[in-house]
C-alpha cells in the first residue's frame, strides 16, 4: 500500500508539473489569473515537501514520517480546492487558467484523493491500528 501511495503521489505530481507548466506559459505572456501566486507556490512546495518525507517514511520505515506526511497532505488538500474553485469559472475564458484541460485536472483530483486515502490507511497500519 505504501509503495502504491508513492505511485500515486508520483502521477499526482506529474499532472500537477503539466498543469502548473500551462499556467506559467500563459502568465508570462502578461496575462492575469484567478490564481494567486502563494496559493499555486503553497501547493506545490507542500506537496513537494510531503513526497520527500513519504519517501524518507519509505526508506526508514519510521511511523512518524508517515503521520507527518499525511498532515502536509491536508493543507495542499485544501489549497488545490482553493485553486478547483477558482479554475472552474476560468473554464472558457482567456485567462491562463482556462489553458488547463478538464481531463488533466480531473485526473490530478482522482489520484490526489486516492494518494491521500492511501497514505492515511498505510500511516493508520504502521501506528498498528
Amino acid at each position: 500500500m505504501s509503495t502504491t501511495a508513492l505511485v500515486t503521489w508520483v502521477v499526482t505530481a506529474l499532472g500537477g508539473f503539466f498543469m502548473l507548466g500551462r499556467w506559467l506559459s500563459r502568465r508570462r505572456g502578461g496575462a492575469s489569473g484567478r490564481f494567486p501566486v502563494p496559493v499555486v507556490s503553497g501547493h506545490f512546495l507542500l506537496a513537494a515537501a510531503g513526497l520527500v518525507v513519504w519517501i524518507a517514511y519509505l526508506v526508514t520505515g519510521a511511523t512518524a514520517l508517515a503521520w507527518a506526511a499525511l498532515v502536509i497532505l491536508v493543507p495542499v488538500a485544501l489549497l488545490g480546492f482553493v485553486l478547483l474553485a477558482r479554475w472552474i469559472p476560468a473554464r472558457g475564458t482567456a485567462e491562463p487558467e482556462a489553458a488547463i484541460p478538464v481531463a488533466v485536472v480531473v485526473a490530478h483530483g482522482v489520484f490526489a484523493v486516492a494518494t491521500l486515502v492511501l497514505v492515511l490507511l498505510t500511516a493508520v497500519a504502521a501506528a498498528g491500528g
